[in-house]
């Protein structure tokens, strides 16, 4: 992909998990998004403050809003995740109004901050 912003999804490496480690789910994201054609960087971060309900990722990319989702369940469908990823890129400064194509991520989203960049 040409002129695509790098994509950084980290999943919280503190979150308790009742199976797999952040580093293997972080792999099954990686081979998800690769299946659909989204380069990303994928890794795990120690703690995005949602500790009272984990498992919690976070999508960011350069000049792009940034986005925490948490309460994803151990099994958390990697099929969503590379919805919203396509949806984030596709959109312009990654911010999202609809976010319905992303499937039943959308109703896990804790925080959305808009880049640094965005003037309205």
């Amino acid at each position: 992909m040409t002129n695509t912003p790098e994509l950084r999804l980290l999943v919280c490496s503190t979150c308790r998990r009742e199976c797999g480690s952040a580093l293997e789910e972080a792999a099954r994201v990686q081979v998800a998004l690769a299946a659909a054609g989204i380069m990303a960087q994928v890794g795990e971060f120690a703690c995005f403050g949602g500790c009272e309900t984990p498992i919690s990722i976070a999508v960011q990319a350069e000049g792009r809003a940034s986005y925490v989702f948490s309460d994803l369940p151990p099994d958390w469908p990697e099929g969503d995740i590379a919805a919203f990823c396509r949806l984030y890129l596709d959109t312009p400064a990654g911010w999202i109004e609809d976010a319905r194509p992303a499937g039943e991520i959308r109703f896990h989203l804790r925080a959305r901050v808009p880049s640094l960049t965005k003037c309205d």
